[in-house]
């Protein structure tokens, strides 16, 4: 039978893992966007996407099992972290650019 501790780091992982592939389909089909009408405003969202949702969650999810199974030291959780809402934060400002950029 599974703890409830054991229910929730499979959460912690599988969550963020799932939020990714999500992230990269979506970014992939606003992609596909850009590619079918030469929209540049749809280049600069999908690459937005894709750093808000997929890396930034991969990181969160990667940087959470490499830290639990002690493959790097926990000296590095901070720096993940920073990392992570680096990317969240530059997939955002590439989104609200491709919303006000004029063709």
């Amino acid at each position: 039978m599974i703890g409830s501790a054991d229910l929730i780091q499979t959460a912690n992982v599988s969550i963020p893992l799932a939020s990714a592939v999500l992230g990269l389909v979506i970014g992939y089909q606003a992609y596909r966007g850009f590619r079918r009408h030469d929209n540049a405003s749809m280049r600069y969202l999908s690459v937005g996407l894709i750093l808000l949702t997929a890396v930034s969650f991969s990181l969160a999810a990667f940087g959470t099992l490499l830290l639990r199974w002690e493959v790097i030291p926990l000296a590095f959780e901070t720096p993940i972290r920073l990392v992570a809402r680096i990317s969240q934060f530059v997939g955002l400002a590439f989104i609200t650019y491709s919303l006000y950029r004029r063709p």
